[in-house]
């Protein structure tokens, strides 16, 4: 069975997009075929692919609404082994057309229940909110990687997370738990970045990464070429920081099983 891991952080500017697109990549890299889901309405995961859906596209706003099967959504990316489910900005209106339906909160866990084993990773990229969207991203996941930018106020916004993270555990997705916390945007020569690194470490010592993802000018520039950075150079310091944030998220999720 694939691993569903939502990368979530209701903050934005944190590198949330970035991580999940190149996780997803590097995860391809490593030989194993992913799905990623942009559940942002702002389409930056999509359009991180050079991928712009417009509004007759399938998306994944027409899936949750029912307008459209999961897999008329499917898109390659130019990484083998990986294919994304776009979004464009239609999606914002799905929070409010879902309010009023049945079970409003696990909409994506019963669109993903088929297809699970036909991939090894799912990854969704979650909006910067805890709104219906995230909230239906984490009652389908079993894992939440947590981008967390190397700033003052960084582990004040990661405990509101968590307590979000043990409500849905508690009502929606009892399975759903912390794969870890992912350190973002660090620069060795700031104080602050160095504190929240140890900080970090001293409050959840089981569950940060070892690879911590520095500032870095390639990170920034690959999206506009549409492509992830661990494509676009893969000899940046970025680029390699992402490769081994995949390796350990492959090492500790393990590999699931999907169809040949």
């Amino acid at each position: 069975m694939g691993r569903i891991i939502a990368v979530v952080n209701q903050k934005g500017g944190v590198g949330k997009t970035t991580t999940a697109v190149n996780v997803a990549a590097g995860l391809a890299l490593l030989k194993h075929r992913v799905l990623l889901l942009d559940l942002d309405p702002q389409g930056n995961a999509s359009s991180g692919f050079g991928i712009f859906a417009d509004r007759d596209s399938a998306t994944i706003y027409q899936v949750l609404i029912k307008k459209a099967k999961l897999q008329d959504a499917i898109l390659p990316t130019q990484v083998d082994r990986l294919e994304i489910v776009p979004s464009n900005i239609q999606l914002a209106g799905a929070e409010v057309e879902l309010v009023g339906t049945l079970s409003r909160e696990t909409h994506l866990k019963r669109v993903l229940q088929n297809l699970e084993s036909d991939y090894h990773y799912i990854i969704l990229d979650c909006p910067p909110s805890m709104g219906l969207l995230t909230i239906n991203a984490l009652t389908a996941a079993e894992e939440v990687l947590v981008p967390l930018q190397c700033e003052y106020y960084a582990l004040e916004g990661l405990s509101h997370l968590l307590e979000t993270i043990e409500l849905v555990r508690g009502s929606l997705n009892p399975s759903l738990k912390l794969a870890g916390l992912v350190l973002t945007l660090y620069d060795s020569r700031n104080k602050i970045c160095r504190q929240v690194v140890d900080e970090a470490h001293q409050h959840f010592p089981e569950k940060v990464y070892k690879s911590i993802i520095p500032r870095n000018v390639r990170l920034s520039e690959a999206p506009s070429h549409g492509m992830p950075a661990v494509v676009y150079d893969a000899s940046s310091k970025g680029s390699k920081a992402y490769m081994g944030l995949a390796k350990e998220i492959a090492s500790k999720t393990g590999k699931g099983t999907a169809k040949k």
